[in-house]
């Protein structure tokens, strides 16, 4: 018996930092299907702008992607992804769909001169742009509360700890900042990324085109939204591999924050603590516990990032003119990079908007490190701590729009 479509969507159950997240439902399947479906479309305006196609055939296909949601003209993609068995994507079946919905002398018309990968790879694109806001949206919030937070504590006294070590006194302030500058520069290399369009057809020559065919790649380009390559990027992947490392930066960046907290929530240390919330931190075996569950979320994905972006690196070395195996292999890596690590920033920004400060403690953990140090003849204070967090938030404010 076939499958139910539920028992075929994965819905973040064994992810639950992204499950529920603005960027699951940007990166779902048919969030895909509306991509590839968007791809189609542009590419077959563009030509039409250009007088390669006529109008109607633009229309005809446009109408078709902007069928209403969330079911894009009717298309059920765990059927498309059977179908695309045969011939390894599935652009192959959708755009059969697509001839199939429309007049055959305009459907015609529709793919002319594209190849698969042209299509996939903008609608790869198309998800990693769409994705990419929702991402500086969740970090536009994690840089504001922890610009807050370094402001409202650049004096606020804590034991620094080197090596799991209490070491030398430093201010809240300055780990506050210090996570900032981190999330910023992981911000502006994300929002910093070049994203391409596709158009190269069967060999990346754009030969099918015809004579007009380079004049394509920047209406193309205007059309989707994204950017102008200079060639056709077939076999030359580091527009996504680009962007796996870039998003690697990113859940690295939270993923320290989340690791500091769970340490500074320690029953021992107990300097912080995650916000409150209905069913949050609870234990099914210890009902007392207080669990930093927003921050373990958080490093689940910083852990697994960087694993799938090894898979994006290694695909770079595609062969030849056209891939076999490499590019097919980027696909659920680069949405698992995109879907995690969205759901990481906006998971963070709830931590942070909330996260409870806990100055008498830190103060008391301190006294610990100054009563050893005294004994060794040492007195060191938090040092040029305030400048460095004024140093950082005026940078932040420099390079934040």
């Amino acid at each position: 018996m076939p499958a139910d479509r539920d028992d075929r969507s994965d819905l973040g159950l064994l992810e639950p930092v992204r499950a529920g997240s603005e960027a699951e439902t940007t990166t779902s399947d048919h969030a895909w299907l509306r991509a590839l479906l968007d791809a189609e479309a542009g590419l077959t305006r563009a030509q039409a702008r250009l007088g390669l196609v006529p109008r109607e055939a633009a229309d005809a296909i446009t109408g078709l992607a902007r069928s209403a949601e969330p079911d894009p003209v009717g298309l059920d993609p765990g059927d498309l992804a059977v179908r695309a068995r045969g011939a390894g994507n599935p652009v192959v079946p959708l755009i059969a769909e697509l001839r199939a919905r429309s007049a055959p002398e305009l459907s015609r018309h529709f793919h002319q001169g594209a190849t698969s990968q042209d299509i996939m790879d903008t609608a790869a694109m198309l998800v990693a742009a769409r994705t990419r806001e929702v991402i500086l949206a969740g970090l536009g919030r994690v840089v504001s509360a922890l610009a807050e937070l370094a402001a409202h504590h650049r004096q606020t006294p804590m034991a620094g700890r080197t090596l799991g070590q209490q070491a030398v006194p430093t201010t809240f302030g300055l780990k506050a900042a210090s996570w900032l500058i981190g999330c910023v520069h992981a911000r502006d290399r994300l929002a910093g990324l070049r994203l391409p369009v596709q158009l190269g057809g069967a060999a990346g020559t754009m030969a099918a085109f015809g004579e007009r065919a380079v004049e394509l790649l920047p209406v193309y380009a205007e059309e989707m939204g994204l950017a102008e390559p200079v060639l056709p990027w077939h076999t030359l992947r580091f527009p996504v591999a680009e962007l796996g490392s870039a998003l690697a930066t990113v859940t690295g960046a939270l993923g320290k924050i989340a690791t500091d907290v769970v340490l500074l929530a320690q029953t021992e240390v107990g300097e912080v603590a995650e916000p409150p919330g209905p069913g949050r931190g609870g234990s099914s075996a210890m009902p007392h516990k207080r669990n930093p569950a927003l921050a373990t979320m958080v490093r689940a994905a910083a852990l697994q990032v960087p694993a799938y972006v090894q898979i994006l690196m290694t695909a770079q070395s595609a062969a030849l003119e056209r891939p076999a195996g490499e590019w097919h292999a980027e696909w659920q890596p680069l949405r698992e990079c995109l879907r995690l690590t969205g759901g990481a920033a906006e998971t963070m920004a709830e931590l942070l908007e909330g996260i409870e400060i806990f100055p008498e403690r830190m103060r008391a953990n301190l006294d610990l490190l100054l009563g050893v140090l005294a004994e060794h003849g040492e007195q060191p204070g938090p040092g040029p701590a305030l400048a460095l967090v004024d140093r950082a938030l005026e940078h932040v404010r420099e390079v934040s729009p």
